[in-house]
């Protein structure tokens, strides 16, 4: 039997290639996203590669539709073997999820979050999860809770920088959480994606890095029996790196994993 892999955002750019890549290395890819005219497409690549895929309508935007799509994963009875949160918007896009989070939060943390937690019980003895992340989580200094129900200011970049040292943070207290399980957070560089807004594209040019390239260390973290032990780390280019002080607060931590829980409709914070 195949192992199994969820992906979110796998329509394009480094989703796209991690998919591809798992269905090369002998997966059964689940390719969660909004528009299934974009992943189709993928997913018979997945398995042309070698591979078997499916398509999962998933909008991370909305908890409702997380919560049904985590649970038809789980009705199939099918184990996970490998998460790998993707998907996720940059900071040219402003405005709020429709349960009235800011939109970089909402998607680009709670949305997985919440998809994480309701896999939790397919989620194999030995599964890994890798949750991309950036190195602008360096630029957020903590994270003003208040903050997270309001619309995005200005272009955004306070609001994504607040959201990918999020990623860090869940990371690294799933880790402590769910031990049996290996998580990983990757900052996957700077490449060539719908992320990157279409003028910085431009000037950057040729030193960016394409999909592919950007893709390795997600598939790496995902499936090297060199990571095996390690678990709460945060990696860039196949290198295990300190991320910012405000990431490694356990204290923070376990402040933004208890009010997810209870955001995304778990316990009450």
């Amino acid at each position: 039997m195949m192992p199994v892999a969820l992906v979110t955002g796998p329509g394009s750019g480094i989703g796209r290639a991690t998919a591809v890549d798992l269905g090369r290395a002998g997966f059964h890819v689940i390719a969660a996203g909004r528009h299934p005219e974009r992943i189709e497409p993928v997913v018979e690549e997945v398995a042309s590669a070698g591979g078997s895929g499916e398509f999962l309508d998933l909008d991370l935007a909305s908890l409702r539709s997380v919560r049904d799509a985590a649970r038809r994963v789980v009705a199939s009875g099918r184990p996970i073997d490998v998460l790998v949160n993707n998907a996720g918007i940059g900071i040219n896009r402003r405005g709020l999820t429709e349960d009235g989070f800011e939109v970089h939060f909402g998607i680009n943390h709670l949305g997985h979050f919440a998809l994480t937690r309701e896999l939790g019980p397919v989620l194999s003895s030995g599964a890994r999860v890798v949750s991309l992340t950036s190195a602008m989580h360096h630029r957020a200094r903590g994270i003003d809770f208040e903050r997270l129900r309001r619309p995005t200011a200005l272009i955004g970049v306070a609001e994504y920088a607040t959201s990918k040292l999020a990623n860090v943070l869940f990371i690294r207290e799933l880790a402590r959480r769910r031990p049996q399980v290996s998580s990983y957070a990757v900052h996957p560089g700077l490449a060539r994606t719908r992320l990157i807004p279409g003028p910085l594209r431009a000037i950057s040019g040729k030193g960016m890095l394409t999909p592919e390239q950007g893709a390795d260390t997600v598939l790496w973290c995902a499936t090297s029996d060199e990571v095996a032990s390690e678990s709460g780390q945060y990696y860039e280019q196949r290198t295990r790196l300190l991320p910012s002080p405000w990431a490694q607060d356990d204290d923070l931590a376990r402040e933004l994993w208890v009010r997810s829980e209870a955001w995304s409709g778990g316990a009450e914070a």
